[in-house]
Order: structure tokens, then C-alpha cells, then sequence
């Protein structure tokens, strides 16, 4: 059957363009493959020929349809083999001065009614629509990497696009099977405007030698359910493209936020441009390998297990739903645990809630009932902090607020034995106050579980300027024994998660505070494109706006930098009462239960 846009051309034929040439192709479009380099045409054929020969083995095509896919890609090396296409996709560097080359040769070219679209995700598609002589028919087209396999493709429109271009464009990434979201021109679009300002974050942490590279992508990975670390992200974008699209974000929004990080310019001038070159934040086994190796910056293991103090008894301070995850988390481990609230019936409560998650876990198979059993009697409730007279570790579990922390904290240092170590679990809080708050500040640290607590494998060791060394190794330690899995930071606002995590929320607040996109567009985007879990909108209302509030707040505090200033409509929304899921009204309306 006829269909609009049935010949393509695209030009450019590296990774990024062959992939989207194999989409084509496979849903019966007619291909033009184009590149100037007559290796990177064969390399093209061979990396498409390859893959649906992957893809018939995976039963995911027939040899057929293989074969009917491979027929419909002609390659050349000569522009004027697109003058029967109905659309043009580029994919050439990310050069204005070679994209607009392009584009005015094409105008000599191609039909009056032809499409052009620009591949880029940083540079400005309406200044290359004004290299063209039609730019009413110009518009952006970024699809994801690998193209195959990646769902999102962003339609990007400039002033002077027409409408009818955008709908046929549109009307094509459907049939390719993939989900197009409308955005307007700046840089990075919706995903990778989002995404590159929490990976120059990132690259900023680990310069700052806040926290090792290792640290850091587990944090994001575990604390965050992301696919990927930012830092092997940057590896595998490529820490010179990374470079290219803030250098564009940060000339149109002066954001510090997004002005590059100097590491990624010394790498990038270096060479190590990551897996392309085999190495970049991390060394690999060749260059395009995937394969991370050893280097000079690898943790020994088991290097930080030595010297330790013994721990058998926890103390857990509070009667939250952190406070029993994380009682549950140490009696499961075989410690035995102190619950103590600030009355005996809110901990038997508490220890009610531990019950009935052990119950659950039965009925799943994932423990005998016998175990439950064994675990619910290692959990001692009790109504006053004197219980914590013996534990050889207490922790708390309170709410949010640092002179509540610090009176719990002065109560610690009373009641709990010489050589024991105080905890506390905050995310946003500094742990140094918490430690000034007793007469022992080197036996106190940070432990950040992370909600909720029997599924999260991540906690955020944090030692202050005071913290023993004794006492980091064995908190170390003990994270082990319950399974979890620490990274070491230092007492700074946000620690590793909340830091990379909420300026990104913050930024999307903004798109849809300036209309740049819709809640349901950037919750699309960011899901498909950037591989959350989540999208960001979900993800405030699942959290509370205002806890979100409250730690954008303190990290506007503590760094002073005018681009983690809440947004305007963060605030509004708070102080209308729209607090996210919990309240049936955030960003989005939810069913009262």
C-alpha cells in the first residue's frame, strides 16, 4: 500500500545512521543510504546484514523478510542520489559548519515538497533551517541509540516549521513503531536536556574527588533503578559528544549547571573520549569494547574490611516506615534489634508492620514461616531510648528535622555504652551537627538507607571530618553482613543520590513550568529515551513535593548555585497542598483509597 514518505534518504552512516536506516528499511521504506566515506557505506551494509541476521536467529524475522529488508537499502556516495526522496534524515557530525553545508546543497537536490531533517540533539534546528531556501519544511528528527531498539524519537520544530511537515513526520515514526514526542527547538530537547545536566553533574562529583567513579554509578544504579552509572553513560555517549551538547545547552541557558564540567574537556583533548577510544572515565579492553579493565584507579578488593569493631545488637530509633524497614533489614540478618519509639505502643506498632512484611514474604516463597518466626523474635520493642544501653550500634530513624536529630543524638550519647556507634539515617541533613551534638563525634556517621529499605541494596556511608576510622570500616562492614551495598561519601548536602537526582527533577519542573513540553511528554521521554524507571513527574509524586521541596531547598543552601533554586512551581504546589500521591493531588490527580 502507498504511504507518505515511502523513500528516505539518510545521510551520514555511522552507528547512529545505519541504525536508523535498518528501522527504515525493516518497516518497508525505501533506503538511501549516504556518506561520503566509501568505508563507511561497506561498514553500513555489513553492521545491517549483521544485525537481521541476529534478528532471524532470534526469530524476530524470517529470512524473507531479511532479505526484503536488505534489498530496500541502496547506498552512495554522492549527495544527488537523494533527489527522489520524500524525506531526508542527516546524521552527519555535530558540526553547524558541515550540517548547513549539507542542508544548502540539498536545496539543489531534492523536490519543492521534500523533508529535511536534522539527526542532532544539540545544536539549533532553526538556525540550520535558515541555511535552507524551504525552511517551513526543515525540522529536527533525534532518534535514541542503538535506533533498532531505543522506542523514542523526539519531532523538533523551530518557528518556521510548517504543521503539515510535523504531522508527516510524525505520522512516520508511528509506523516505524516508535512513540514521537513534540518538543520545541533548544538544545538537548526534552531527554538529553534532562540527562546531560545530571551527567555534567556527575562528572563534576567525581572531579571534585567527592566520590570514587565506582561509588558513583552504583549509587545511581541502586539507589535510582537507572540502567547505568553516569559515568560509564559518559563513556559510552562519548565524553567528546557529551562536551559538544553542554557547550550548546550552556550558551543558551548560562546555567552553571551546564556549563561542562573541566574534566570532560581534559579527556575529550586527551583522547579518551570512552569505550571509542578504550578509555575514558574507565579503561577498556579495546577501543569499542564494552569490557572495563583494570586500571590505576580500580579498588582493591576487600581493600577497607580491616579493623573493625563488634557489632551484635542494633539499636533502631523511631516508628516510620524506615525505622521498621530497617529493624526488619538487621533481624533478618541475624542481629538482634532494639526498636524503640517515644512510646511502648508506637513500637509494638512498628513491630506489628515487620510482622505482616515477613508474613508477605512467606506467602511469596521467599522465606519459611519458620524463619519469619525466628526473625520477629530478634526485634525487642521498647517504649523509652534506655533500652539502647547495651546495643553496640544505634541508629535513628526520625523525622527530617536537625533539632530533633540532635536532641535524639544527646539522648544517644547518655544512655548508649563507651566504644558504641551512633547513626544516623538522614538524606539531606549534615551528619557533622548531629555528631557535635555529643561528647563522642568520632564514634558518629552517616548510614542513608534508602526507602524501602528490605529492597534497596544501596546505603550511602558518610563520614565526617570527625568520623573514626574504626568506625567507617566496620559500618562498612556491617553493610556487607545485611546485604546491602555501601558507597563512601563525604557529609555534603544530598550526599551521591539526592545531589545528581533532584536538580534533574528541579529541571523538569522548569520545561513545564516555560511550557517547553507536558508532564506525560517528559514522563515519555525519560523513560524511553534515558531508560528510568520512572518518569520524573512520577517520581515527585511518589516521593512527596514536599520532601522534594525541602531537599532542593537544602541544596540551593549549601551551594549557592542559582540554578538548584527551587522551581516557582514546586513551591505553588506545595503550598497549595499538592503534595503527590499521598495527599490525591501532585503533579497528576489520583482515586482516593
Amino acid at each position: 500500500m502507498d504511504t507518505p514518505l515511502n523513500t528516505v534518504a539518510v545521510i551520514g552512516l555511522g552507528t547512529m545512521g545505519t541504525g536508523i536506516a535498518e528501522v527504515l528499511a525493516r518497516a518497508g521504506r525505501e533506503v538511501i543510504g549516504i556518506d561520503i566515506s566509501e568505508a563507511a557505506v561497506r561498514q553500513a551494509v555489513a553492521a545491517i546484514e549483521a544485525s537481521t541476521a541476529r534478528e532471524v536467529l532470534r526469530e524476530h524475522l524470517t529470512e524473507d523478510e531479511r532479505q526484503g529488508t536488505l534489498a530496500r537499502v541502496r547506498t552512495f556516495t554522492d549527495l544527488q542520489a537523494a533527489a527522489d526522496a520524500d524525506l531526508v534524515i542527516e546524521v552527519a557530525p555535530e558540526s553547524y559548519e558541515i550540517k548547513q553545508q549539507i542542508i544548502r546543497e540539498l536545496d539543489g537536490v531534492v523536490r519543492p515538497e521534500t523533508i529535511i531533517a536534522t539527526g542532532t540533539n544539540a545544536l539549533s534546528v532553526t538556525r540550520l533551517a535558515a541555511e535552507s531556501q524551504r525552511p517551513e519544511r526543515v525540522l529536527g528528527l533525534h532518534f535514541f541509540n542503538p535506533a533498532p531498539a531505543m522506542k523514542l524519537v523526539e519531532v523538533v520544530s523551530s518557528v518556521l516549521t510548517a504543521p503539515a511537515a510535523v504531522a508527516s513526520v510524525t505520522d512516520l515514526a508511528y509506523a516505524l513503531g516508535k512513540e514521537p514526542v513534540a518538543v520545541g527547538d533548544r538544545p538537548g530537547f526534552v531527554a538529553d536536556g534532562l540527562l546531560f545536566g545530571y551527567l555534567n553533574q556527575a562528572a563534576a562529583m567525581y572531579e571534585a574527588k567527592y566520590a570514587s567513579r565506582e561509588d558513583i554509578d552504583a549509587a545511581m544504579k541502586l539507589g535510582c533503578g537507572l540502567p547505568m552509572g553516569p559515568l560509564a553513560l559518559l563513556d559510552l555517549i562519548g565524553v567528546d559528544t557529551a562536551r559538544t551538547v553542554l557547550d550548546a545547552m550552556y550558551s543558551e541557558s548560562h546555567d552553571r549547571l551546564h556549563a561542562p564540567a573541566p574534566i570532560l574537556k581534559q579527556l575529550s583533548e586527551a583522547g579518551l573520549t570512552g569505550r571509542k577510544s578504550g578509555r575514558g572515565f574507565y579503561s577498556y579492553e579495546q577501543p569499542g569494547s564494552a569490557e572495563v579493565v583494570r586500571d590505576a584507579l580500580t579498588p582493591l578488593e576487600g581493600a577497607r574490611q580491616a579493623g573493625g569493631r563488634t557489632v551484635r545488637s542494633v539499636g533502631v530509633a523511631g516508628s516510620g516506615t524506615m525505622a521498621s524497614g530497617i529493624a526488619e533489614v538487621f533481624a533478618k540478618a541475624g542481629y538482634d534489634v532494639v526498636l524503640a519509639a517515644r512510646s511502648e505502643e508506637k513500637a509494638q506498632k512498628a513491630k506489628s508492620r515487620i510482622g505482616k512484611s515477613l508474613s508477605r514474604s512467606v506467602d511469596k516463597g521467599r522465606m519459611t514461616a519458620e524463619t519469619a518466626a525466628k526473625t520477629l523474635d530478634r526485634i525487642t520493642p521498647a517504649g523509652t531510648y534506655e533500652a539502647f544501653a547495651d546495643v553496640d550500634l544505634a541508629l535513628e530513624a526520625v523525622a527530617e528535622d536537625l533539632e530533633i536529630k540532635q536532641q535524639l543524638f544527646a539522648t544517644f550519647d547518655k544512655v548508649c555504652k563507651p566504644g558504641a556507634i551512633l547513626a544516623t539515617t538522614t538524606s539531606s541533613l549534615p551528619v557533622v551537627a548531629c555528631a557535635r551534638a555529643t561528647s563522642r563525634p568520632g564514634d558518629v556517621i552517616g548510614m542513608h538507607f534508602f526507602n524501602p529499605a528490605p529492597a534497596m541494596k544501596l546505603v550511602e556511608v558518610v563520614r565526617t571530618v570527625l568520623t573514626d576510622d574504626d568506625v567507617h570500616a566496620t559500618v562498612r562492614q556491617v553493610c556487607t553482613t545485611i546485604k546491602k551495598h555501601p558507597v563512601d561519601c563525604g557529609d555534603r548536602a544530598g550526599f551521591i543520590v539526592n545531589a545528581l537526582l533532584f536538580p534533574y527533577l528541579n529541571n523538569a519542573i522548569k520545561m513545564v513550568q516555560e511550557h517547553y513540553a507536558t508532564l506525560d511528554d517528559i514522563d515519555a521521554a525519560m523513560k524511553l529515551g534515558g531508560g528510568y524507571p520512572m518518569g520524573p513527574f512520577e517520581l515527585l509524586d511518589v516521593v512527596g513535593l514536599d520532601v522534594s521541596l525541602a531537599i532542593e531547598k537544602v541544596l540551593h543552601r549549601e551551594f549557592r548555585d542559582p540554578g538548584l533554586a527551587p522551581a516557582p512551581l514546586l513551591e505553588h504546589l506545595v503550598a497549595a497542598g499538592c503534595l503527590g500521591r499521598k495527599t490525591g493531588r501532585g503533579f497528576r490527580e489520583y482515586a482516593r483509597r
